[in-house]
């Protein structure tokens, strides 16, 4: 994937010749950091065919089956407040481009100037004694007071000033604002697809642990029976009081479980109710059982049509693309540039005469060539920082590819292992519940060692919490390759947004001016 060559215009070269001598000194040469390699022809955890895209949010969440999770989905998408911030960040971003796109149009306003002058008398005294003769003395040598005199001047006129963008200057800074709204819009694209991610993530993490606290309420109920059976065999002397203090022990640490479990679940409805933009106390989330979920199935494609999938690639893409565009503005501007400025209007010394006599027309025209010889090393420091600034983003373009399919490959992984590791779970609290039924009919027949039944309810107790932590790994396995595989996002999706984004620059700039 390669950023877009810049559209220039035509830059007279023999201009540039004639200045050369000027710019002997600075250092105009840039040797553009490469970009990475095309991507591998296929994922290690998957067969090698092409995929349409994955649903959008809204569509992934239906996936799964559950009314109430696509309900929460569709009002984060309306109501989340880092998405309402990315929509703002969009407008941000397509004011900035006006205003970087300013100079590239003449700059007109209306000088309109009344202004009087009142001269004292003294004044002109001391004036004409410094020249030798004063009018206002008499022949006998006394001064007589003159009197002093008012001088008014009006203007009424345009002022015009436009500078000729020779070397793209103006060109290349309105161009670097207009990809940073394009950059805006997929950043607002990456929020969306995290937050829905987010909030999928967190339904499951309710939905987990209520299933862990029905899994703990009824391993306390198994722990308080098999209590009641020992302190019955204690009542007859079959039994001692180590046995009933073991089994004290275990029936405790199971009921130490389902505080931090009902922490959890409180805590992850709140941190949910955010996610929705809503305040905890408003929120009502019913939840359910995992169980409950259906699991989506989902292909991921081939490497290449997955990074034209991600927003987060076309906006580390995008950056790039505008800062080659702020390399060469800063280039520019060791060159010569200049500046045309312009006045017409009226001007009288007497209010009544502004407009009427065709004599009080003025014009002034000027031309400005500036050409910077020595600043310090300004414009070079600044060259340079650009083209820094360029190979910084290059490095995290070619990163952000990487990360994008060790993301995909990563939750394909995860899906597998996870998979697996709910099978040999699922065998392991079957043949634990077994085990368990087998110690609690030999504790009634009176031959049942304590310790073999401590560990035999343990071991079902640890399991059953195990598979149901399993379940939501798997589940959140599936939220991550909907976020790897672009969550929805396409190439069709990008031109829209670089459409709208074309569009909100040429659409009504507002009132006048």
């Amino acid at each position: 994937m390669t950023s877009p060559t810049p559209s220039r215009s035509i830059r007279p070269a023999l201009a540039a010749a004639i200045f050369a001598a000027a710019l002997a000194g600075c250092d105009l040469e840039w040797d553009k950091p490469k970009l990475s390699a095309p991507p591998p022809a296929r994922f290690i955890e998957a067969k090698p065919q092409p995929k349409p895209p994955i649903s959008g949010g809204r569509d992934f969440a239906v996936k799964f089956g559950s009314r109430e999770l696509t309900q929460l989905v569709e009002r984060a998408l309306d109501d989340n407040l880092d998405i309402a911030a990315a929509i703002a960040r969009i407008a941000e971003a397509d004011a900035q481009a006006r205003i970087s796109s300013a100079a590239l149009w003449p700059s007109v306003s209306m000088t309109d100037i009344a202004r009087t002058t009142r001269t004292p008398g003294t004044t002109i005294n001391v004036g004409s004694a410094s020249s030798g003769f004063n009018p206002a003395t008499s022949s006998t040598g006394t001064t007589s007071a003159a009197r002093a005199r008012n001088f008014g001047f009006f203007q009424l006129g345009l002022t015009a000033s436009y500078e000729v963008d020779f070397w793209g200057k103006n060109e290349d800074a309105s161009m670097a604002a207009r990809i940073l709204a394009n950059v805006s819009r997929f950043d607002r694209n990456v929020v969306e697809i995290s937050t829905v991610a987010a909030v999928l993530n967190a339904y499951f993490q309710v939905l987990t642990a209520q299933d862990r606290l029905r899994i703990a309420r009824q391993n306390v109920t198994i722990a308080q029976q098999v209590m009641n059976a020992i302190n019955a065999r204690l009542e007859v002397g079959v039994a001692t009081v180590l046995d009933t203090s073991q089994q004290q022990t275990i029936l405790a640490q199971q009921q130490a479980t389902i505080p931090p479990l009902e922490q959890t679940l409180r805590q992850t409805r709140n941190n949910l109710a955010v996610l929705l933009g809503q305040t905890p106390e408003s929120v009502t989330i019913k939840g359910g059982s995992l169980t409950q979920l259906n699991f989506p199935r989902v292909a991921p494609g081939l490497p290449s049509e997955v990074l034209l999938r991600r927003p987060d690639v076309a906006e580390a893409e995008a950056r790039l693309a505008s800062q080659e565009f702020s390399v060469l503005q800063a280039r520019a501007a060791f060159f010569p540039s200049l500046s045309l400025t312009s006045l017409y209007g009226f001007q009288s010394a007497l209010l009544s005469t502004l407009l009427l006599r065709p004599d009080a027309i003025g014009l002034q025209l000027a031309g400005t060539l500036t050409q910077p010889l020595f600043d310090g090393w300004n414009l070079q420091g600044q060259y340079d920082f650009q083209k820094g600034r360029y190979s910084e983003l290059a490095a995290l373009y070619r990163k952000q590819i990487l990360t994008a399919l060790s993301e995909t490959e990563n939750a394909l992984i995860a899906i597998r292992e996870t998979d697996r590791q709910m099978k040999f779970l699922s065998v392991a609290v079957s043949a634990a519940r077994r085990a368990l039924d087998a110690a609690e009919m030999t504790l009634r027949e009176g031959t049942i060692d304590i310790v073999t039944l401590a560990q035999t309810q343990t071991s079902y107790f640890q399991t059953q919490d195990q598979l149901a932590i399993a379940r939501l790994s798997h589940f959140q396995a599936a939220t991550s390759l909907y976020q790897a595989l672009g969550g929805g996002w396409s190439p069709t999706t990008r031109e829209i947004e670089i459409a709208r984004s074309n569009a909100a620059y040429e659409a009504d700039r507002g009132p006048w001016p």
